[in-house]
């Protein structure tokens, strides 16, 4: 086997390997994340609230 194929040999295989990693992890997270149930959605505000005043600076204390 001659040095260009022995590199193509390792190559394909890291391809190979990191394929394998990347589907197990991929396989781990739709089991873990799967099970993890969204809450209740919050309730809409309600519009009745009060104004406060943008007066930001105080009155002369004379």
């Amino acid at each position: 086997m001659t040095h260009a194929e022995e590199v193509i040999e390792r190559a394909l295989a890291a391809v190979a390997q990191a394929r394998r990693r990347r589907e197990r992890e991929q396989e781990w997270r739709r089991q873990t994340f799967g099970r993890i149930q969204v809450g209740m959605p919050l309730p809409p505000l309600k519009r009745g609230g009060v104004q406060l005043s943008l007066q930001l600076e105080r009155p002369n204390a004379r």
